[in-house]
């Protein structure tokens, strides 16, 4: 949460005899040191930001949260988007009830990424389903955020849209108020020329009974005086109580600083011996490495010692055959001589069966030739019977014919 100023604004610390208040941002955390093989936390982190006193602090509640990451336009371009977050960071919605105003604060870290003061001249545009996006002209600047779900996008923009629509309601009380206020202003000081008027004209006596409104208001701007001043003094006394409060705060921060330079030494103490174990794992990794490789191939050795073993006894296994197959190579060879002998008697016999297969071809050649031949004289034959035939049957017909006449 931040002031009208710009600063971050966070816990409320009173001062010890209960007057006044200071606004700060306390963060001491040291983080847990361990040791261990793989890694060791960060260095802790100190931040203490001792805002700028105010006599009118403003008391702001957080009315709606939610998270998102944050971009700003680019101020140059006016068109790229320039992330503001490098992550998701919590946005929420505040609203103060001293100046009846919202706001929405985004803080990152230390480092406050969103201030903006929400008017009822600004309007929240969605731009895809998971992204919107509003202009804040005090700011010069555009924001954007981009959320993990549409229906978180939703209940922002129908949060933002509910703040306008309540800023603007605060905006016409207040000038209404204004308004009011200038009136009777204006009809007060209307009154008193009048009543001068009238003291005036009716003489000394209506003189007396008109300065009695005159005392009465310079008696109650005189108590207002007195109030002012007592106020005064109440915030002189609210001041010397913050200052106090803050040089507390500033022996508290040089003791911080003080404890997290000790805890940096020992911080960087603990890095060096994780450093060094680091180092030695990493040795001892790559010994194991190597003892493991040598297993390896070791065994890989072992394999292939058996696999020759297997193979030099089938190789003697086959050299063994081939001894007992010398052995038959004589016998062998005179079957040899003997399928020799058969073989060429086979092919002499073979060629005298293809000589006879040619004389016997011939012979089917010529026979063909003769029946073809005599199919043709057959042809002619039935070509010169059928013929005759027509002719007999042209004369049957004549013979008819002339039996019919007789």
């Amino acid at each position: 949460m931040v002031n009208d100023a710009g600063y971050p604004v966070g816990i409320e610390a009173s001062s010890p005899d209960g007057v006044g208040r200071n606004h700060l941002l306390l963060s001491r955390e040291p983080k847990p040191m361990t040791l261990s093989s793989s890694s060791v936390y960060r260095e802790l982190s100190v931040v203490l930001i001792i805002l700028p006193l105010s006599r009118d602090l403003p008391s702001e509640q957080p009315i709606f949260t939610t998270r998102a990451h944050v971009f700003q336009i680019d101020p140059t371009t006016k068109k790229n988007w320039v992330p503001a977050s490098k992550q998701a960071v919590t946005v929420s919605y505040f609203y103060d009830s001293t100046r009846n105003s919202y706001r929405i604060i985004s803080v990152d870290g230390s480092k406050v990424i969103i201030n903006s003061t929400i008017t009822p001249n600004m309007n929240f545009t969605k731009t895809s389903q998971k992204f919107g996006q509003w202009a804040d002209s005090r700011a010069n600047t555009v924001f954007g955020l981009g959320f993990a779900s549409e229906q978180q996008l939703s209940k922002f923009a129908e949060k933002f849209q509910e703040v306008k629509e309540a800023a603007k309601l605060a905006r016409e009380k207040s000038q209404e108020k204004m308004e009011t206020s200038s009136d009777q202003s204006q009809e007060s000081g209307r009154e008193t020329p009048s009543g001068n008027q009238a003291s005036s004209i009716n003489g000394t006596d209506d003189e007396k009974i008109s300065h009695v409104p005159d005392n009465t208001a310079l008696k109650s701007e005189n108590d207002r005086l007195k109030s002012v001043v007592e106020q005064s003094k109440k915030v002189e006394t609210e001041l010397q109580a913050l200052k106090e409060s803050n040089a507390r705060l500033m022996d508290t921060l040089q003791e911080a600083n003080s404890n997290a330079e000790n805890w940096k030494s020992k911080v960087m103490q603990s890095q060096d011996e994780n450093n060094q174990l680091k180092n030695k794992i990493s040795e001892l990794e790559v010994q194991c490495k190597e003892v493991s490789l040598e297993r390896e191939r070791n065994a890989q050795l072992a394999l292939r010692i058996q696999e020759l073993e297997a193979d030099l006894q089938e190789k003697e296994q086959e050299l063994e055959d081939l001894r007992k197959q010398a052995e038959t190579i004589p016998q062998l060879m005179a079957k040899c001589e003997s399928i020799t002998a058969k073989l060429q008697a086979a092919e002499t016999a073979n060629r005298d069966l293809g000589e006879k297969m040619m004389l016997l071809q011939s012979e089917i050649d010529d026979s063909q030739q003769k029946q073809k031949n005599i199919k043709t004289e057959l042809k002619k034959f039935m070509d010169v019977l059928d013929g005759k035939i027509d002719e007999l049957h042209e004369v049957r017909q004549g013979i008819s014919k002339l039996g019919v006449d007789n």
